[in-house]
């Protein structure tokens, strides 16, 4: 039986100018956020050699992660609570969170630009369903390429940061639906409504509740969310995308899953997503994809 040797696919978003990683080594990078640098840490960063130490001795504030669970912020120098950057011509508002994160994940950078490619081509309105839509970052890129987006996540709090980044990039105007609302109740009632879209667009978390306490567990319930979501596509679909930061779930599967619930003629991918290191050949893996797109 022949070998067959099969590279994945690495999409690296290598066009930031307000995000960089500087360095990374022992479970931690050092990000420049603008004018701001925060040192965060990363499993996938098992190596130990900082290539650049020198530079870790500019910081704001770093993540310390705790052995009992969670974690906290200790602050070096004076930095803003909150403040902002730019994707192009996107603008997004960034702050310190609880469990490390920011409010962004920059490495998406190149599923925005995918997104913007496809819905411009396209050259008619499109309607883009986002589920666990988090602060908004494809939200705001498929509205700047002139998408209808319903944007759709549990959390009142970060449905409102989402409304905060489409003022930031000037699309205040455009047109958007806030959702906040457990993902799958919410696309049951569209289905039954038999409202439509031409592209979803999916981010689920590994666990997760819903907003009456709806246990969401990844490896048992993205098939069936993928399933039902197949059912509010429209005649003439442009694209079908899922995220994931899941350990130990391949790209593959979530490809196959796509397979098997999406059966319009198109192209199927999957792979990661990742992050490039400035001044080096290094690329931070950051999560994987998979997704359907018409031809």
């Amino acid at each position: 039986m022949p070998f067959l040797h099969v590279l994945k696919n690495m999409n690296i978003a290598s066009d930031w100018k307000d995000y960089e990683i500087l360095d990374m080594a022992n479970g931690e990078k050092l990000e420049r956020w603008g004018n701001v640098f925060l040192v965060r840490p990363d499993p996938q960063i098992i190596w130990k050699d900082k290539s650049y130490p020198q530079k870790w001795k500019k910081i704001n504030a770093k993540y310390h992660r705790s052995k009992t669970g969670g974690g906290a912020w200790e602050y070096s120098s004076k930095m803003p609570k909150i403040w902002q950057i730019k994707y192009k011509n996107l603008t997004f508002n960034i702050k310190p969170m609880g469990f490390k994160h920011t409010g962004l994940f920059p490495e998406q950078a190149v599923n925005w630009d995918w997104m913007i490619d496809k819905i411009k081509n396209e050259k008619r309105e499109i309607k883009v369903l986002n589920l666990f839509a988090y602060t908004g970052g494809a939200t705001v890129a498929c509205l700047s390429a002139g998408a209808s987006v319903c944007h759709v996540d549990s959390s009142k709090g970060m449905v409102t940061w989402a409304k905060e980044n489409v003022v930031s990039s000037g699309l205040e105007k455009a047109s958007v639906r806030y959702i906040v609302d457990d993902v799958v109740k919410f696309v049951n009632r569209e289905m039954r409504r038999g409202h439509k879209y031409d592209a979803i667009i999916m981010d689920p978390p590994s666990y997760g509740r819903g907003t009456n306490g709806e246990v969401w567990q990844f490896e048992n319930n993205i098939y069936d969310l993928v399933e039902l979501c197949s059912k509010v596509l429209s005649d003439n679909p442009l694209f079908f995308l899922i995220n994931s930061y899941t350990t130990g779930i391949s790209s593959t599967v979530l490809e196959n899953i796509l397979r098997l619930n999406i059966k319009n003629k198109g192209k199927y991918s999957c792979g990661e997503i990742g992050l490039p290191m400035t001044e080096s050949k290094m690329v931070l893996p950051c999560g994987i994809f998979a997704k359907w797109e018409k031809n």
